[in-house]
C-alpha cells in the first residue's frame, strides 16, 4: 500500500514557475513508477509526466515538453514536477499516481493522490 499526497499548487501568473511535490508514505516508494496526471474542467484526465523507479528514467508529455520535469528523491519519498513559462492552459488539478511500471495511460497506476490545483492566470 502507498498512500500519496501532492502539495505546491496554487494561483500564479503566466510565464511563472512552480515545483509540485508528491509525498509517499510506505517503506516501498522506491519500487514504484511515479506519474503526474491533470484535470481541468470539463475536460478529461490527460498524462504529463513520468519517472522510473530509480529516477534513471523519465516520460514527458509532448505538450508540457520543454518547460516541466520531473525528478524524485527516494530518500525523502518524494516526487517533484517543476513547471516553468506556465500557461494558463496548464490551469488544473494535478494527481500524482504510483504504479509498478511508468507509461503515459492511467491504468498502470494503482495508486493515486488526492490532487491539488494549480491555476494559471493570464
Amino acid at each position: 500500500q502507498v498512500q500519496l499526497a501532492e502539495s505546491g499548487g496554487q494561483l500564479v501568473q503566466s510565464g511563472d514557475s512552480l515545483r509540485l511535490s508528491c509525498a509517499a508514505s510506505g517503506r516501498t516508494f522506491s519500487a514504484y513508477a511515479v506519474g503526474w496526471f491533470r484535470q481541468a474542467p470539463g475536460k478529461e484526465r490527460e498524462f504529463v509526466a513520468a519517472i522510473r523507479r530509480s529516477g534513471d528514467g523519465t516520460v514527458i508529455a509532448d505538450s508540457v515538453q520543454g518547460r516541466f520535469t520531473i525528478s524524485r528523491d527516494n530518500t525523502k519519498n518524494t516526487v517533484y514536477l517543476q513547471m516553468n513559462s506556465l500557461k494558463p492552459e496548464d490551469t488544473a488539478v494535478y494527481y500524482c499516481a504510483a504504479g509498478r511500471v511508468e507509461g503515459s495511460a492511467a491504468s498502470r497506476y494503482d495508486y493515486w493522490g488526492q490532487g491539488t490545483q494549480v491555476t494559471v492566470s493570464s
